[in-house]
């Protein structure tokens, strides 16, 4: 690849993060929270590819009701989007990278696609993978990155890991939707699967190639959006009705699981989807009694506990591995190890 050829990241912003309520709102998703560290997931994302002599200005695919929170938070960053496309409706990452790859003012660039609320520990692991790629991105290849497993989640879909093409990175044998728990273990042990952490590399004219042989009715739709597209700035607005017509899809669904020359570059980074509050737990710097405190929190003969205050006070005696969050008028309580269950909290709650 021309050592001129940036690579422009892309980061995707449409997420409603409901899995970590009551902090994370559709009105206020994880990618806006400072959940990790002092600053946002957002921000984390957006310095992992700082502008400068191998990354471009990102561009931002996001709900248009999030707009001016991304602007303010990437300011504070200190990163200058190239652009900020407002999505009309969500309809999953196949058409939200293809407003993305149409935007690109290279069609040749390689698009970096991350999701915007993803924790990596090891950025130098994760710029060594990229780099790795890069010769068979210039080649034409899509390539996506996978995660060594540590686990066998069945939160996760899975990569089988294929034939070598050059020195770190193989051919893509198959995509494993989230599998059973047995089906799971078995993966794992087998040493050749890695889990699919939802971020890819590819040249946005291949992309949309790919995407033209296997959903044409996808990318006609997002092409018409774009053409009749309202700009102010760095602000894009897609024209709704047309982006409604496309079908909703997985990036997954909708192109790798079908085009012919997919490749994976299996690398430990230290990633986490942070899905769910023991997942936060898990990846937390723990004080000695392997707690999580953050906010105005006072835990006396406490072990275990993810404990977070945001704005009033939390105090617990005598308890062990709890999940304890109050955000708001609303407070969360429930033992570690059940935390994917707020999912059945907010069905209850609307009914």
């Amino acid at each position: 690849m021309s050592e001129t050829k940036l690579i422009v990241p892309v980061i995707l912003s449409g997420g409603s993060g409901t899995r970590l309520w009551p902090m994370s709102r559709p009105e206020l998703p994880k990618q806006f929270l400072a959940l990790t560290a002092d600053e946002t997931m957002l921000q984390l994302t957006a310095r992992r590819t700082d502008a400068g002599e191998h990354f471009a200005a990102p561009i931002v695919v996001a709900n248009a009701m999030h707009v001016d929170q991304i602007e303010a938070q990437l300011a504070e960053a200190g990163t200058a989007p190239a652009s900020i496309i407002l999505e009309p409706m969500g309809r999953n990452t196949a058409p939200a990278i293809a407003l993305a790859a149409l935007a690109a003012e290279d069609p040749t660039a390689p698009l970096l696609v991350m999701p915007s609320d993803h924790v990596i520990a090891d950025v130098a692991a994760f710029h060594e993978a990229i780099h790795r790629a890069l010769p068979l991105v210039e080649d034409g290849w899509l390539v996506t990155f996978g995660i060594e497993p540590d686990a066998p989640e069945t939160g996760y879909g899975y990569i089988q890991v294929g034939e070598p093409l050059v020195e770190g990175v193989h051919r893509v044998a198959r995509f494993v939707e989230k599998p059973p728990r047995d089906v799971a273990e078995a993966m794992v042990a087998s040493g050749d699967h890695a889990w699919n952490g939802g971020i890819f590399l590819f040249r946005a004219d291949k992309f949309l190639d790919a995407l033209s042989v296997h959903n044409p009715d996808m990318l006609h739709a997002v092409q018409q959006s774009i053409e009749k597209a309202k700009r102010e700035g760095v602000r894009v607005w897609p024209e709704h009705d047309a982006f409604a017509e496309s079908p909703s899809d997985s990036i997954d669904y909708a192109v790798m699981e079908k085009a012919d020359r997919v490749a994976v570059v299996p690398v430990a980074m230290g990633w986490s989807d942070v899905g769910s509050w023991d997942a936060l737990h898990a990846i937390s710097d723990r004080d000695e009694g392997g707690n999580v405190c953050r906010g105005d929190v006072v835990a006396i003969d406490t072990r275990g506990c993810l404990v977070r205050g945001d704005g009033r006070r939390v105090a617990l005696v005598g308890v062990e591995d709890l999940i304890v969050v109050a955000s708001g008028d609303d407070v969360l309580i429930l033992p570690r190890g059940r935390s994917q269950e707020v999912k059945k909290l907010l069905d209850a709650m609307k009914n």
